[in-house]
């Protein structure tokens, strides 16, 4: 069983630090390196990025498979799109359609703002996830490149899904 929990306490936000901590390590630093996942986990992903990224009008919801929190995900409704933009899950837990659920769920929330598009950006190297986002129906709309401080860059494509609802 897969649930999804509004983070709306400090210690939700510490948990998402957690969760962050081992996911961004793991899957990024072959990516993107070391220097540049720990810039970015502080940056963006540390329990006070959270909570002002929330004042700044995210939302933040924990992943539970089976009640136990396996990752997280943040959206944030934008003039013509929903913008996803984090989604993470524990390795262990990937390849039980934990994705696509999730996707689902954002796709309800799109459709509760009345939003008929959700948006993503996604490592260019980051194969696994573009290929995962195509089967689940998004569209590569081409690459973004942003300047994120320290002489670090993010270099995405943006990814586009239309909602059917």
């Amino acid at each position: 069983m897969v649930e999804f929990k509004l983070a709306d306490t400090v210690s939700d936000y510490l948990e998402i630090e957690r969760l962050a901590a081992v996911i961004w390590r793991e899957h990024y630093i072959p990516i993107v390196g070391k220097p540049q996942v720990d810039y970015m986990l502080e940056k963006f992903q540390s329990a006070n990025a959270v909570e002002n990224q929330i004042a700044d009008g995210f939302d933040y919801f924990i992943i539970f498979y089976e009640e136990t929190a396996i990752g997280y995900l943040a959206i944030k409704p934008e003039e013509n799109a929903l913008f996803l933009s984090k989604i993470y899950v524990l390795s262990d837990f990937r390849g039980k359609k934990i994705g696509k659920k999730a996707i689902v769920f954002v796709e309800e929330k799109a459709n509760e703002f009345q939003l008929n598009k959700i948006r993503l950006t996604v490592n260019i190297n980051n194969t696994s996830a573009i290929n995962a986002y195509e089967k689940l129906g998004f569209k590569n709309n081409g690459a973004l490149v942003a300047d994120i401080g320290k002489g670090f860059i993010m270099d995405d494509f943006e990814m586009v899904r239309v909602v059917v609802g």
